[in-house]
């Protein structure tokens, strides 16, 4: 709900393409610079501890929006200042409650379904969340949204201390945090399957996914709504993401992540390409949900390949590569394709996004040809990187 308020308080502030990329580039970038060393962070110390630190510190930047837009006195300076807030707090958080999920799971076989299932219940409040803000911001305006925003962290805080959970020990690290950080970077490199699909999230992350920045334009200037069509783009996008969790929840394990992989990025692309020829709104939540079956399955997968294949000493690093790619590209991403929209127009913008997806998801199965062979993808499940 604050990720769509935010966006369009920006837009209806400025109406301007370029600073909805500001806004982006300035909630996710820092978390691009900072999730390395969160990533050694998570690692070092109690994850539980660092989840229930990053969701206080949440609780308290959403009521700074709150109060701040409630009470009429507010910038776009000063909503994009609290935006680069959350980056930061989310460059912890991400990589400790992705860390988290394994602690959680008793048999390491039921880890794939439940990081799945967790994807599962994320893209139900990516489904719900725009649905009522689309409402509450049509009615209420965007305090509402903020102010509803700031009450559900008390929900998720009680959830936390609710939580029986045996940690696990944490050793004393005579290294510097440079040092394991440089360990973790050269785990990567070394992994050629992880760095393969690490490099891709991150092409993805830059050219494609940065659509979301444009669907204020997409729902006020080419489809002539308001806020409760804005509300509708971002429900269906929701939509076609708890399907793809959905999807992933029910395979059974052993199934091959890479092609999944690959042929999801491919979807994605396709729904974007399809997504900017839409004139009506009709085809276009029909394409959007495309796009975010696609873009989450990928995600996912992608999650579940590292989740399951990196070591524990080592899973808090590699995750925060994970973040890094996908949410410190994307505000780079965001950023030129507010620009791009601006100069060339938001649906060419987008065209440009679907073919460039395309191409990537392309490579990415020319590289398992190369791999595997022609006539063999791989049919097993991904091999314990650990041992590489």
């Amino acid at each position: 709900m604050q990720r769509v308020a935010v966006s369009w308080l920006v837009y209806r502030m400025t109406h301007s393409p370029a600073m909805l990329g500001l806004a982006a580039f300035a909630g996710q970038f820092p978390t691009f610079l900072l999730s390395p060393y969160a990533g050694v962070i998570t690692d070092r110390y109690n994850r539980y501890k660092i989840l229930m630190i990053t969701q206080i510190s949440s609780l308290i930047q959403a009521s700074a929006l709150a109060a701040l837009v409630l009470a009429g006195h507010y910038t776009v300076a000063e909503i994009i200042g609290l935006s680069a807030l959350l980056g930061v707090i989310n460059a912890f958080d991400t990589p400790s409650r992705q860390s988290l999920i394994i602690e959680l799971v008793d048999k390491r076989e039921d880890l794939s379904n439940a990081i799945a299932l967790n994807s599962f219940m994320v893209n139900m409040a990516r489904l719900a969340g725009p649905a009522i803000a689309g409402i509450l911001l049509a009615s209420l305006g965007e305090g509402s949204c903020f102010l509803v925003n700031a009450f559900s962290f008390l929900a998720v805080i009680i959830s936390l201390m609710m939580m029986k959970i045996t940690p696990r020990a944490v050793t004393r690290h005579s290294q510097n945090a440079l040092i394991e950080f440089r360990k973790g970077f050269a785990y990567l490199i070394h992994t050629q399957s992880l760095r393969t699909v690490i490099i891709m999230i991150s092409l993805v992350s830059f050219v494609a996914m940065p659509y979301t920045t444009l669907l204020p334009v997409f729902a006020k200037d080419i489809f002539h709504g308001n806020a409760a069509v804005f509300g509708w783009l971002n429900g269906m996008s929701g939509l076609g993401a708890l399907s793809g969790a959905f999807y992933l929840a029910s395979l059974k394990s052993g199934k091959n992540l890479l092609r999944i992989i690959s042929v999801t990025t491919f979807v994605f692309g396709l729904g974007l390409l399809f997504l900017s020829l839409s004139t009506h709104l009709g085809p276009a939540l029909v394409f959007i949900t495309l796009c975010g079956f696609g873009m989450m399955s990928q995600m996912a997968s992608s999650n579940i390949l590292i989740q399951t294949t990196v070591p524990d000493e080592m899973r808090g690093r590699i995750l925060s590569f994970y973040v890094m790619s996908f949410r410190g590209m994307l505000p780079l991403g965001s950023f030129l394709v507010g620009y791009l929209a601006r100069r060339i127009g938001t649906p060419e913008t987008v065209t440009i996004e679907g073919v460039l997806c395309l191409v990537i998801a392309l490579l990415f199965i020319f590289y398992l040809w190369r791999q595997r062979g022609p006539s063999n993808l791989p049919r097993e499940n991904i091999p314990d990187l650990s041992q590489q």
